[in-house]
């Protein structure tokens, strides 16, 4: 049995498939010697890879990863291959300017249908489907948020986010619904472990189970030797947490997710999601589903607190509370699940920058990129890094080259405690928002208060 088992729903499909038995390939095992060296076998080091070779086929590119591809939130996150993006277009209109604001904006819309074509042209099955997103307003304070979003899109021109018009079964309590269509469900491990092979035949070498201790200037220093490399990409995400560097550029935060058992055509046409589709509210602690390719509800959100000295654990990623509280939202929304068994259990860190604004950066002078920041955004944003680091590695001038999170820099987060106590605190305002919500009727104040500390 894989030492991975366990680790999501996702990566445990496919041993269970008999797709792929998660067994590591060959670690590092003496001084190597490349053009671009990749910290992170995850999406963003995995997309930056495969149009690296698509610029230029004869790179020689190393890729390091501590587990295994996609052992990260590549291989655990919901399956949403979305055109969200951590900072919202007002907030990016606000520190960019409008033209900014909207190139990034189509930039992501365009991501989605990036992430279909490629992983079709490169034969990598993993169902995708773009239904889009339906975003249930189930209070007076969660309609006022969805009328504000189609207002924001219909200034902004970019977006078509509009209302649900047809009669269907929705969740419990709901009194609108909106649809934006710039949403793909996928199956993230099938993903991102296709990928790695692809990159695999098109030269890239893996390595796994091999720890990088540190980085710098054009040098990898790892627990099995070190890589010399022109270029250095870094592809960490949360786990940038683990790294004197990025230590305080990234906070990670834990999301966590539940399955259930495949359930029959007739619950989902009475629970009125559709294959492709994605699901959320407008609550203010998130939360995502999708309805599986085998007809599961994956389901997850936040709710899991920050640890000090941004601690990263695997025993993190199993919090019972939590976890039962996503069993019992789930329930609201859609009582028929309440029978359905959850068969699995699971969870992970995202990376978090100070201003929740994702970056890609690259200094020419020492060869270092590094993209990361998604705040759970990253399925379908970490290939918009990797493509953008393409350019940026091969001195290219591009569309992508000048949007506006290249070379953006987030300030670091505070030192412990207030690290701690303001991750935490945030965590809390978000709980005490969707109480007060529900008590009073009307929309939070603590919320309105937090908004600009989390992107708004």
């Amino acid at each position: 049995m894989s030492k991975y088992r366990g680790v999501s729903f996702w990566l445990d499909s496919l041993v269970e498939s008999g797709t792929d038995d998660l067994a590591p390939r060959s670690s590092l095992n003496s001084e190597a010697e490349a053009d671009v060296a990749i910290v992170g076998g995850g999406l963003t080091g995995l997309w930056s890879a495969y149009y690296l070779l698509k610029h230029s086929p004869d790179l020689r590119i190393v890729i390091l990863e501590k587990e295994i591809a996609g052992f990260g939130a590549s291989g655990r996150n919901g399956g949403w291959c979305s055109a969200l993006f951590p900072a919202s277009v007002s907030a990016m209109e606000r520190r960019h300017g409008l033209d900014a604001a909207l190139a990034m904006r189509r930039a992501m819309i365009e991501t989605v249908d990036e992430v279909g074509r490629a992983s079709a042209a490169e034969g990598i099955d993993c169902d995708f489907a773009k239904g889009g997103t339906l975003l249930f307003a189930r209070s007076k304070p969660q309609l006022a948020r969805a009328s504000a979003e189609i207002a924001e899109t219909e200034h902004y021109g970019v977006d078509d986010v509009h209302l649900v018009k047809d009669e269907r079964n929705l969740p419990t309590g709901t009194i609108e619904t909106l649809i934006e269509p710039a949403c793909a469900r996928l199956h993230p491990a099938k993903l991102v472990r296709g990928l790695a092979q692809t990159v695999e035949k098109m030269g890239a070498r893996i390595f796994e189970e091999t720890e990088v201790l540190s980085w710098s200037p054009h040098r990898v220093e790892t627990a099995r030797g070190a890589v010399t490399a022109k270029q250095i990409v870094i592809a960490t995400e949360g786990f940038g947490a683990n790294f004197r560097q990025t230590h305080r550029r990234i906070l990670p935060l834990y999301s966590l997710m539940i399955a259930t058992e495949p359930l029959p055509d007739s619950f989902w046409k009475r629970a009125g999601i559709e294959h492709g589709q994605t699901f959320s509210d407008f609550r203010h602690l998130l939360i995502y589903g999708q309805r599986t390719a085998d007809n599961r509800f994956a389901f997850g959100g936040r709710g899991a607190r920050y640890h000090w000295g941004s601690a990263i654990r695997t025993d993190y990623d199993f919090v019972p509370r939590v976890f039962e509280h996503l069993r019992k939202t789930l329930i609201e929304l859609f009582p028929e699940a309440a029978s359905a068994e959850i068969t699995h259990r699971w969870g992970g860190p995202i990376g978090v920058p100070r201003d929740w604004h994702a970056a890609v950066d690259h200094n020419a002078e020492t060869g270092v990129a590094w993209a990361g920041g998604y705040v759970g955004d990253g399925l379908s944003t970490t290939n918009l890094a990797g493509r953008t680091i393409a350019d940026l590695i091969s001195g290219a001038d591009t569309d992508l080259t000048r949007l506006p999170w290249v070379n953006h820099r987030s300030r670091n987060w505070e030192p412990e405690p207030l690290r701690f106590a303001g991750a935490n605190l945030g965590l809390l305002a978000m709980q005490f928002a969707d109480w007060e919500e529900r008590v009073t009727g009307r929309p939070s104040i603590a919320a309105k208060l937090m908004s600009p500390l989390v992107g708004g």
